[in-house]
């Protein structure tokens, strides 16, 4: 599969940042570089872009109670699975189990839930996210930390603050464990994020229109 520009872009820095990261500290279970974060209203199909995810990639599919939630899993599951992606269930882990996914991303809300997640399924990816500085030390029994937003950012982290580069870098080496960088990142500034501790890069738009059909 041929990538565009945008795509090679994101995902060379991507990777980049996922080889530095580790060599520092080596993570629990390998984390994909780059994670393309669903959203039932931004990202209608998401499965057309999970399909074009180069290899080793991840999807967090984020299903905000809707109706359709078991059959879009499934979809993505299948998705994923033909690409060599790695698939997560966005807090519902009952969810995650009947698709077969790979593991589970914890709103900051439900951070707790990933002490008894860790030790009923051990062998899953668990993510957390985080948007300051006091959660991202108090996060425990996580394999990463989805850290936004980095960039001024739409969808829910629109009316949040930008952490800049400076406040992700200094969050980051703070963290418990290896942290994503999520909010506004396109192939026009990831490159910034270079030297930031990024274990990866996360992104909704930007990931859907580097990697449209």
């Amino acid at each position: 599969m041929t990538l565009s520009e945008d795509a090679r872009t994101l995902w060379e820095t991507a990777t980049a940042l996922a080889r530095a990261a580790a060599a520092v500290s080596p993570p629990k279970h390998p984390l994909p570089p780059l994670l393309f974060f669903t959203d039932p209203t931004r990202t209608p199909r998401p499965w057309e872009t999970a399909a074009r995810l180069p290899a080793g990639a991840g999807v967090v599919f984020r299903p905000f109670g809707a109706t359709d939630a078991l059959e879009t899993g499934r979809r993505l599951r299948a998705a994923t699975q033909a690409a060599g992606v790695r698939l997560l269930v966005g807090l519902d882990a009952d969810l995650a189990e009947r698709i077969g996914a790979d593991g589970v991303h914890l709103p900051e809300r439900a951070l707790s839930a990933a002490y008894a997640l860790s030790g009923r399924r051990p062998d899953w990816l668990l993510t957390g996210a985080v948007h300051s500085l006091e959660a991202a030390k108090a996060a425990r029994d996580l394999d990463a930390l989805v850290l936004s937003p980095v960039f001024p950012a739409g969808g829910a982290s629109a009316d949040k603050k930008a952490l800049g580069i400076e406040g992700f870098t200094a969050t980051a080496a703070l963290a418990a464990c290896p942290v994503y960088a999520l909010g506004g990142i396109s192939a026009g500034n990831v490159a910034d994020l270079i030297g930031s501790g990024a274990c990866g890069v996360a992104g909704v738009d930007a990931l859907q229109t580097a990697f449209r059909p």
